[in-house]
């Protein structure tokens, strides 16, 4: 993918260079040289594209490199990733790219920025590494990242960094904290996670190895913010299954359950839950396929039969079927969201039941609601996290968090993976347990040695587009065309003038998204009249210059469409001059 030339990143406010801070990055590098020094570069202020630098003696490694997902502010956009700016001004001195687990926040940016660090390792445990790989065979880049696949628990010497990866409990096969030692002190990165002794899939958090880094000293907790605002104790996977098998057991007709792909522990409760009503299991959606295949190959499905697919379930009683489904989120293209609007094989009866097992991502409220209002609207009975236990999250309540503290007792605290909001919260509580938390937000370099550890200068920092097969800069002219193009549609007009600048033909005009073709067509046939007029009212002088004929065109059209219709569309004029 090329990079736009001539054109910078932005931050999330869109304002080129992170906003009005200083900018140092000679300075960060200098000190990243003679100590140890911290660089968050997305993941810090919101939820999702985690992208964290570590600079040691001269090198660096990168922890994440993630995605998150665009809005309808963005037209023809779904992925949005952070700007590598910095990192590739690295050059050789970034060493390596470090994949703490399997979610797209933390890795779905490896198809569009690895291949921007060739020199740089991505190292992955199975399950997170399968998710890469087959990433980067769809694209067509297998050779363009260098992916190495390390087991759990795997200790890597990266130039100044000892990395070992520490087993922790989350929503997804294989998470992982890391351990970062360096001769300045260590730093637990914990990635996502919660505490759960008994976890249904995978290893439980590795308590005793935490312990034991705390016993030798720890100097900062970068840690999880995600729910840091909730008392409390995230619950328990092991619930959630019993819960979903009682309110199955109470459905009478055919069952669908929404859920997150990469959540294969709900999965397979929802298998145990299934099998226990006497349902079987179809799996209707790509995603999920793709999840479980790499799951199987990792060992996670050992035992557990094949799934049905969309196909065999029309072939069942109702009463005997359950269909885990993409689209917990209301995606537009996913299987329940076509399933909602009829536009699926599958269809939902009156009568029957859609469990919506996930939480809500902020700012997906208004997709998720159009699916559930039309599910409702066809007499499907909706169940959801606010009316029914149906999901835990894999994210550290305020208890959560007090356990990690009690563990690490490290010197510093700096929340991650999180809104303001969350980070406020989560500084709060590391004071109480003897922990100097800093705010470190995206494109903050802080020193964490050698003392005093500060701040030390901002970078450029910000966000790409994936546009098709190219990334683009957020604040990218393209994409302020496009939204005006989505929101005042686009005229298209064609003009002939003789040598002495005459109108030698009637104009033509078409336009899109702005007029009805049907119920608008005098206002259509006036549009070719006003250019018209306004070419015949231009001196000659001016009729002889292109640019003032431009803009005579624009200014007839934008006049009757916003008289007649509040819009004033992009104007396209194709002039052609008769010799």
């Amino acid at each position: 993918m090329s990079r736009s030339p001539g054109l910078k990143g932005a931050n999330a406010n869109g304002n080129a260079n992170g906003g009005e801070r200083e900018l140092t990055p000679d300075l960060v590098i200098d000190a990243a040289r003679k100590g140890f020094v911290y660089l968050p570069l997305g993941g810090v202020g919101e939820i999702g594209m985690n992208f964290y630098l570590y600079g040691c003696d001269g090198k660096w490694i990168a922890v994440e490199m993630g995605v998150t997902f665009a809005d309808a502010t963005l037209p023809g956009i779904d992925l949005i990733v952070p700007d590598p700016d910095f990192a590739e001004s690295l050059g050789d001195d970034l060493i390596a790219i470090v994949i703490t687990h399997g979610h797209e926040d933390h890795l779905g940016a490896v198809p569009y920025l690895g291949m921007r660090f060739p020199r740089a390792p991505v190292y992955a445990t199975p399950f997170a590494a399968g998710l890469i790989a087959a990433k980067l065979e769809e694209a067509e880049l297998e050779d363009a990242v260098d992916l190495h696949t390390v087991p759990l628990g795997a200790k890597l010497k990266l130039g100044p960094f000892d990395v070992e990866y520490v087993a922790v409990t989350h929503s997804i096969p294989e998470p992982n904290a890391l351990l970062i030692r360096t001769r300045y002190g260590t730093v637990l990165h914990t990635g996502d996670f919660k505490i759960d002794p008994t976890p249904l899939l995978g290893q439980p958090t590795d308590q005793a190895k935490i312990r034991a880094a705390g016993d030798h000293g720890i100097l900062a907790l970068v840690c999880d913010s995600t729910n840091a605002t909730l008392e409390g104790k995230t619950g328990s996977e092991a619930e959630v299954r019993e819960s979903l098998r009682e309110i199955i057991a109470t459905c009478r007709q055919r069952v669908a359950v929404a859920c997150f792909a990469s959540n294969v522990a709900r999965l397979t409760s929802l298998v145990h839950a299934a099998h226990a009503n006497g349902r079987r299991v179809a799996l209707v959606g790509r995603s999920l396929w793709r999840y479980t295949e790499i799951a199987r190959r990792c060992g996670y499905l050992d035992g557990m039969a094949p799934f049905l697919t969309d196909h065999d379930v029309e072939r069942l009683p109702s009463e005997n079927v359950l269909m885990i489904c993409t689209g917990s989120q209301g995606e537009p293209n996913s299987a329940l969201a076509r399933i909602a609007s009829r536009d699926h094989a599958v269809r939902l009866d009156p009568g029957d039941t859609v469990i919506f097992s996930s939480k809500e991502i902020p700012g997906n409220e208004k997709p998720i609601a159009t699916v559930q209002n039309l599910l409702i609207a066809q007499g499907i009975h909706i169940l959801t996290d606010r009316t029914h236990f149906v999901h835990v999250s894999g994210h550290p309540a305020r208890d959560d968090l007090r356990i990690m503290y009690d563990l690490a007792r490290p010197r510093l605290a700096i929340p991650m993976h999180g809104e303001i909001r969350h980070l406020s919260a989560h500084m709060e509580l590391a004071l109480t347990k003897g922990a100097a938390p800093h705010l470190v937000t995206d494109g903050t370099a802080f020193r964490l040695a050698p003392e005093p550890a500060r701040v030390i200068g901002h970078v450029n920092y910000g966000r790409f587009v994936v546009d098709g097969l190219r990334l683009l800069p957020i604040d990218s002219p393209v994409l302020s065309q496009r939204r005006r193009l989505t929101y005042n549609g686009l005229a298209v007009v064609t003009v002939v003038l003789d040598r002495k600048g005459r109108v030698a033909a009637p104009p033509q005009v078409s336009i899109e998204g702005v007029l009805d073709k049907e119920h608008d067509r005098s206002t259509q046939d006036t549009l070719a009249d006003d250019v018209a007029m306004a070419l015949r009212a231009m001196p000659r002088r001016a009729s002889e210059d292109d640019a003032q004929v431009h803009d005579a065109v624009r200014r007839a059209i934008r006049q009757r469409t916003t008289a007649e219709s509040g819009k004033k569309p992009m104007v396209q004029v194709h002039l052609v001059r008769l010799d």
